[in-house]
């Protein structure tokens, strides 16, 4: 399994549509694919249809056993989606209590990583959306990828909150044996915008290691594909938005290769 974690410290840059889009794409490819919601919002599980104000159970189970996590809970916490080849952990409000709750319990960081790993012969990709603030949620969801996706609206204040995301990064690195890979991806890019077009050069100018060249721009089918519940490829796989994701995966699985070459 190929596990992606897509973060920011930043709201509205993007982050589920980008892993629902992701996922669609492998999913349509045959890839069996788990997809995490680790966001108390729970808008990737509500985007599915599920009510996280009103699901019994959810990813806040996986943190209730002093860090282990019992045989079995992971898959049996599952739920449908659109797409017969993605399966969603789902995210319920309850989530938000956790960070009341946590302190004082050591091994908490690694509850998801062990989740994931009781689904590691079912599923050939996971991709976790995760919160945007920084606490036990984001730490789990960094430590259990392999991968970070930041995806980054092309606008001044969220770029603001890619040097925070970097920042993170940067210590939760520390803790790890290898630092963790991560591509910057512009979002809701609108090239008849001079904040777009600005803020696009600032991030090639500042990011060019880690930034992904290309960019996933404003197109009115995400957000369609998104009130129809079904992943952006399902509605319109020849939409704007979804060439560029279709693009925005190539690479990342082009970076996944080479990793696993060196």
């Amino acid at each position: 399994m190929r596990v992606w974690a897509v973060a920011n410290q930043k709201g509205g840059v993007g982050k589920t549509t980008t892993s629902i889009a992701l996922a669609g794409l492998l999913a349509d490819a045959g890839k069996r694919v788990v997809v995490v919601d680790l966001d108390p919002h729970g808008s990737m599980t509500s985007y599915f249809g599920h009510d996280p104000d009103a699901l019994e159970h959810s990813c806040f189970d996986l943190f209730l056993h002093q860090g282990g996590v019992p045989a079995g809970l992971p898959r049996e916490l599952l739920l449908p989606t659109s797409h017969e080849r993605i399966a969603l952990l789902p995210s319920s409000t309850a989530l938000a209590t956790l960070e009341r709750q946590s302190p004082g319990q050591n091994g908490l960081g690694l509850v998801m990583a062990k989740s994931l790993a009781q689904l590691w012969q079912e599923y050939d990709h996971a991709i976790i959306d995760s919160p945007p603030l920084l606490g036990v949620l984001m730490v789990n969801a960094l430590a259990a990828s392999q991968h970070l996706v930041i995806p980054v609206q092309t606008e001044f204040l969220a770029v603001k909150g890619l040097e925070r995301m970097v920042s993170t990064l940067a210590m939760v690195n520390r803790s790890r044996k290898q630092a963790l890979p991560f591509t910057i991806v512009p979002t809701l890019f609108d090239r008849r915008t001079q904040a777009s077009l600005n803020t696009l050069k600032l991030l090639r100018n500042s990011y060019l290691d880690h930034l992904w060249q290309a960019y996933i721009p404003v197109d009115t089918r995400l957000r369609d594909a998104s009130r129809a519940g079904v992943t952006p490829s399902q509605y319109d796989n020849n939409s704007r938005g979804v060439i560029a994701y279709r693009a925005l995966l190539k690479h990342l699985l082009g970076q996944q290769l080479a990793a696993q070459v060196a």
